[in-house]
Parts: C-alpha cells; sequence; structure tokens
C-alpha cells in the first residue's frame, strides 16, 4: 500500500469541508442567500442586475426540476424492455444535480401522484365480496367448481397488484441499475431529512414502502463479510476514518493501531457499492471485559492475542443515512462472533463497551420537571408532605443528598440535592469532573439512576435508550455499568461518563431476544440489578 497516498487521503477527509454533501443539504441554500443578500449595498444598478439573475436562475431551477420530474415519469411509465441504463442514467444525474428543496418537490410528487389507485382497490373488494366463499352451500354437494374458483384467484391477483404503489415500479427499475442500490439510498436519506421537518402521511408511506424493498435486497445473504486490515486499499481505509460515529480516529497511528494487533474491523459490503462498507464494526482482544474506553483506545501495547479471552466490540458505525433502521447490525455481529470463535476458540468472551446517549438528556429532564413539580405544589418540609403527591418524586436517597450538599461548594448551590445536581450537571464545562469530593458524591446515585434508565425506562414496552435497544433486540443482556469510562467531551455530555457493558452469549442470544421482543423483557447481571433493588428497598423502608 502506497502510505503517502493514504496519508494525504486521511487529511483531505479528516478536515470539515465535504463539498459534496453540503452543497446538496439546506444549509447551503442559506448561505448562498445569505452570500447574495451580501451584495444589497452595491448601487441600485447592480441590485437590477442580481435581481434580474436571479430571476434567471430562479426559472433554470425550475426547468431543471421538470426535466427531472419528466425523466422520473419515463422510468415508471415506459416499457420494461424500453428502459435501458440510459433512461435511467439520466434520471440519476438530474436527482443528484436537484437542490435540496427541489428534491423535496421531487419526493413529495412521486409519494402523491405515484402511489397506488385506491378507487380500483375498492372496486376489486366490493366484487370480492360479492362472491360466495369456496366451500359454501352455494356449491352443489360440495363438489370444486374450478370456474368458480378461478373468479377467486383472478380477483385476489388483480387485488395483490393493485395495492401495489406505482412508485415501486422506480425503485424496482433503479435496483438494476449499477448505482441504483446506493441511489436509492441517498433517496431515501432524503425522505428521512423532509420526515424530520413534518410527519407528512404519503411520504411515511413513501418511505415505509422502500425500506421494505431496501431490508430485502440487503438480506444477509447478500452482504459479504470482509475482515479489514491495514492493507487494503488506501480509500478504503479513508471511508473507515470518515465514517467512524462512535469515538473518531485521530491519527495514522491511531488508525493503524485500531487494524494491528489484538485488533479487528469487519465490515459489510454488498457488490452493487463496491469498495464501500455499509457497516463495519471494531473489535478488540482483551484478557477481561474492559472498564473504560481508555484500555481500548490508548493502553500500550496490546496483550498478546493468545492469551486474550474477550472479544469487545466497542464501535459498530453505519456509512449509509438511507438505511437507518435496518439493523444490518444485528447480522454483523453474529456473523462476526461466529468468525472469531472458529478462528481463536480460546475466546468464550462476547461483550461490549458502549455508549449511553440518551441518559444526561433523561436525566436532566427528570430533574427539572421534579423540580418544577415541587415548586409548583410548594413542598419543601417533611417527606411525609411529599409522599401525598402523585407525580413528585425525589430521585435522590437521604444520604445521597445530604453527600451533595455537603460536597456542592461554590460550584453548585440549591435548596435540595437534586437542585444542585442539576446545578452541576447543565453547564457544559463540567468542573464537577475534575473535583474528587464531587465524583465520590456523584458516583452512587449517577450510577444507580443509569441502571433505572437502562433497565426501566422505556417507550412502546422498549428501551428508551437508543443503543440499549439495539443490542438488547439481538439478544444480549446489560453485565455492567462502568464509572468514568469516558471521560471526553462527548462522553460527559451524553452520559455523565458512564459507560455499559452488554455481554453476548452466544446459547442464548436467541431467547433473550425474543423474550425482549415479545416481553420488553431486559435480562441483566446481579450486579446492575442491586442499584434498582437498593432503591426499591429504602422506598419500602421509608413508607413503614
Amino acid at each position: 500500500m502506497n502510505k503517502k497516498a493514504l496519508a494525504i487521503l486521511m487529511r483531505a477527509r479528516m478536515r470539515p469541508n465535504h463539498l459534496t454533501n453540503f452543497a446538496l443539504s439546506p444549509i447551503s441554500n442559506e448561505l448562498n442567500q445569505i452570500l447574495s443578500n451580501s451584495h444589497g449595498n452595491r448601487s441600485s444598478e447592480n441590485g437590477e442586475h442580481h435581481a434580474m439573475e436571479h430571476g434567471k436562475e430562479k426559472l433554470n431551477h425550475q426547468r431543471s426540476f421538470e426535466v427531472v420530474r419528466e425523466s422520473m415519469h419515463s422510468v415508471i411509465s415506459m416499457n420494461k424492455t424500453e428502459v435501458g441504463d440510459s433512461v435511467l442514467n439520466e434520471f440519476l444525474e438530474g436527482y443528484c444535480s436537484l437542490s435540496f428543496e427541489n428534491r423535496r418537490k421531487l419526493l413529495l410528487t412521486l409519494a402523491k401522484e405515484y402511489d397506488l389507485n385506491r378507487a380500483q382497490v375498492r372496486e376489486l373488494i366490493k366484487q370480492y365480496l360479492g362472491l360466495q366463499p369456496p366451500g359454501s352451500e352455494a356449491q352443489s354437494g360440495g363438489v370444486e367448481d374450478e370456474g368458480f374458483l378461478s373468479t377467486f384467484y383472478r380477483i385476489e391477483r388483480n387485488l395483490r397488484h393493485s395495492l401495489k404503489p406505482v412508485y415501486e415500479t422506480l425503485f424496482e427499475r433503479l435496483n438494476t441499475h449499477p448505482e441504483g442500490l446506493k441511489f436509492l439510498t441517498i433517496i431515501r436519506a432524503d425522505i428521512l431529512s423532509i420526515l424530520t421537518e413534518g410527519n407528512i402521511a404519503s411520504l411515511r408511506a413513501l418511505d415505509s414502502y422502500l425500506k421494505e424493498k431496501l431490508t430485502t435486497w440487503l438480506s444477509p445473504a447478500a452482504l459479504e463479510l470482509h475482515q479489514i486490515t491495514w492493507d487494503d486499499p488506501a480509500s478504503l481505509l479513508e471511508k473507515i476514518v470518515f465514517y467512524e460515529a462512535v469515538h473518531p480516529i485521530s491519527n495514522l497511528i491511531d488508525l493503524k493501531r485500531r487494524l494491528g494487533v489484538g485488533r479487528r474491523c469487519f465490515g459489510y459490503f454488498h457488490s452493487a457499492i463496491p469498495r464501500e462498507p455499509l457497516i463495519f464494526i471494531e473489535v478488540a482482544l482483551l484478557k477481561n471485559i474492559a472498564e473504560t474506553i481508555q484500555e481500548v483506545l490508548w493502553d500500550n501495547p496490546p496483550i498478546a492475542e493468545s492469551e486474550a479471552t474477550c472479544a469487545l466490540f466497542y464501535s459498530i458505525s453505519s456509512t449509509q443515512p438511507g438505511l437507518a433502521g435496518i439493523n444490518l447490525g444485528k447480522f454483523l455481529i453474529k456473523r462476526v462472533i461466529t468468525l472469531v470463535k472458529i478462528d481463536m476458540p480460546h475466546i468464550s468472551v462476547f461483550a461490549t463497551l458502549s455508549p449511553i446517549p440518551g441518559f444526561m438528556q433523561w436525566l436532566l429532564s427528570k430533574l427539572a420537571s421534579q423540580l418544577k413539580l415541587a415548586k409548583a405544589e410548594d413542598i419543601s418540609r417533611s417527606s411525609a408532605d411529599r409522599s401525598r403527591l402523585t407525580f413528585y418524586e425525589n430521585i435522590l436517597e437521604p444520604e445521597e443528598e445530604r453527600a451533595l450538599i455537603d460536597s456542592s461548594g461554590d460550584l453548585a448551590s440549591g435548596k435540595s440535592g437534586m437542585e444542585i445536581m442539576l446545578n452541576l450537571l447543565t453547564p457544559t464545562t463540567h468542573e464537577w469532573s475534575n473535583s474528587d469530593k464531587l465524583l465520590s458524591a456523584l458516583k452512587l446515585p449517577l450510577m444507580r439512576l443509569c441502571a433505572r434508565y437502562l433497565l426501566q425506562e422505556k417507550k412502546r414496552g422498549k428501551a428508551l435508550d437508543s443503543v440499549a435497544n439495539f443490542h438488547l433486540q439481538n439478544g444480549a443482556m446489560v453485565q455492567r455499568i462502568n464509572w468514568m469510562a469516558d471521560q471526553s467531551e462527548k462522553g460527559l455530555k451524553q452520559s455523565a461518563g458512564i459507560m455499559v457493558n452488554y455481554v453476548y452469549r452466544p446459547e442464548n442470544i436467541e431467547e433473550y431476544a425474543q423474550s425482549y421482543f415479545s416481553k420488553g423483557h431486559i435480562h441483566s447481571s446481579y450486579d446492575v440489578k442491586r442499584y434498582i433493588q437498593l432503591a426499591l428497598e429504602n422506598e419500602s423502608k421509608g413508607s413503614l
């Protein structure tokens, strides 16, 4: 491999100047508007000139939109034998040239004007309901009437066909194009971006249909597992650096270490998107399950691989925003576990060291809401007064509250432990993390509340935390929560530096995944459950 070429590519990629994506984003439109407005200080003559140019540009954009719309219609409406690569290329290139606003218009047009024919569906349902079911008394002697059944089969076939939206034709024809699958992920990324601004029913249905198609086309049987090494092409390694979403790769030495002795990196690839992993996972081979990310990323040197007993998954990153919600990670983790077990039989433990991205957001919101409720109800006296309130909850134990009041010093003030905790954790400077006294006072309540967040806080019966939900639905269990495991700015902001180990036990993966899906049951170790049990025991004592 040409190391110099790799270094150049890496340096270029690490600069925050990705013009390809930027040019298609709404932000670029705002910037163009600002730049346009900045010319307003010139003479009126220049202003009129720019107004004319702006009008011409707007007209060209409109013409461009109509051309792309027409090419999209051609792809959908042309006979299957007539649709060649040239027709598909015209649409692909045209779509990519559109502004984000025109992409939005085109996708809304696709969702509304190329949906299914509901009048036809209603008519077929009426015909179907008007028939006597096969085997009814209307059939003499119960003898099967082939002609009678053929009517059912015909209407059922027509009904299945009419329930398919017209835009299915576009997706299927694009998928036959060499660049089509990648292009469809770009379209879906745009759809998801539009849906964040507002829930449009027709566009939501379009997204759901496209997601189903992509899920089918990206089945595990169609994906290739590849171990990514230092000997892979520089263009591939550049993508690993760019798409690493959990723990950014700081430099070339960092990348080389993650691909070196005691480390593994695996990616899922599809033949239609060559030289680019759809998703990749980074693995550390260790003696024991790591408690901090420092052990994984910065400890040097790594142990001999023959001494390792644990394969630790410490980062998993998707490279395609348009594949959001399609759980390729589930299949990737299972495949990697199987491969590692075959290659290294001495590895017996498969675990993660995972972030808890939603913990601090939940905790700060909880603290703020409880303090607001306390103020509204004017409760600041006895615990007996507080216990009568249905929604009020002092989320701190009495000894935790005393410790916080005694340790806060000049960093935070407040009338209660919850108010002090909120005032300590809200600033982005994270000064509390530099005080041994505060670290000691905060450790127990934060660890306990983190255990509660992971095991008890749910949304629609599933774990509230997105990463927890991902691993639990894949069949993992919550093994351990780790204090000050990630002291980076990101780690402190997301979860007060706490990280969690999930463990995958191959013999229990299917059982755990099924009980989570069907009952929302979260399997966890005794040590993690103990945090919850202690709180329940204290609550029980307080009510006596």
